[in-house]
């Protein structure tokens, strides 16, 4: 690690990241879903958890629940409103260090144009510098957000009591960085 003494661009790499969440159904399950066009950068130095910073885009008309009917309802102006808000973004403010390989990522979540701070509960999972690949980062992070904060809420009462979809949202990120070539 001696080697990367100061910080560096990492471009996330989409082939080899995903962007994951859940949210609660009926009450009774988790329906999953993802993104599948996002992009990124990570600047970062293994010394200086100060100088780290992280920026993602993810575009929300990528959206996938594997249900074309319900992608397209997630699209439309009851949810993401993917016409108005093509867009939703994460800027880091501060990486809190929690051991030695774990972080808190604080940062400005922005979704239907509503910006709130959320913590992004991280790990790096490992670093390399390959001959082919070159030098690459890997980490994973997840978070837990309240849907209805950014206007995202949407929602029906079921007959029996409860809501057809829940507030909360579980976000799990699996990201690999490529060092950004100069």
């Amino acid at each position: 690690m001696a080697s990367w003494a100061h910080a560096e661009t990492y471009v996330i790499d989409p082939a080899h990241s995903h962007v994951d969440f859940s949210v609660r159904h009926m009450m009774i399950s988790h329906v999953p879903g993802s993104f599948h066009d996002f992009s990124g950068t990570i600047q970062f130095d293994p010394k200086d958890t100060t100088i780290w910073a992280v920026e993602v885009m993810i575009k929300t008309a990528s959206i996938s629940t594997a249900d074309s009917t319900r992608d397209k309802h997630l699209r439309s102006n009851d949810f993401f409103a993917a016409d108005s808000f093509p867009t939703i973004t994460f800027k880091s403010t501060k990486i809190i260090p929690k051991g030695s390989s774990k972080f808190d990522v604080i940062g400005n979540l922005t979704i239907r144009s509503v910006t709130k701070p959320v913590t992004l509960n991280a790990e790096m999972l490992g670093m390399i510098d390959d001959p082919r690949m070159g030098k690459r980062l890997g980490f994973a992070a997840t978070a837990t957000i309240d849907r209805m904060d950014y206007g995202v809420s949407w929602n029906k009462t079921l007959e029996a009591g409860g809501l057809i979809v829940g507030h909360d949202v579980s976000v799990v990120l699996g990201v690999e960085a490529a060092m950004k070539k100069q």
